[in-house]
């Protein structure tokens, strides 16, 4: 996206109201999670992850992790 359409959109996304700005930022977070979801499926898929979860196996097996 160009840098012009990004000024473009923050100019638009500042004149908005109260309400607009609000019914914005609902549909932006879920906008943005749900691209998240899609991106973290694709890497899953992909086998991207499997370094990452064998090594918290490992490491849960060894006692080396702790409760949050």
């Amino acid at each position: 996206m160009a840098i012009t359409n990004i000024k473009n959109i923050e100019k638009q996304v500042k004149g908005l109201d109260r309400d607009d700005l609000s019914t914005f930022r609902d549909w932006f977070r879920k906008y943005d999670s749900d691209a998240w979801d899609l991106q973290i499926e694709r890497d899953v898929r992909a086998g991207k992850l499997e370094k990452l979860a064998r090594q918290a196996v490992k490491e849960q097996k060894a006692g080396k992790i702790r409760a949050l």
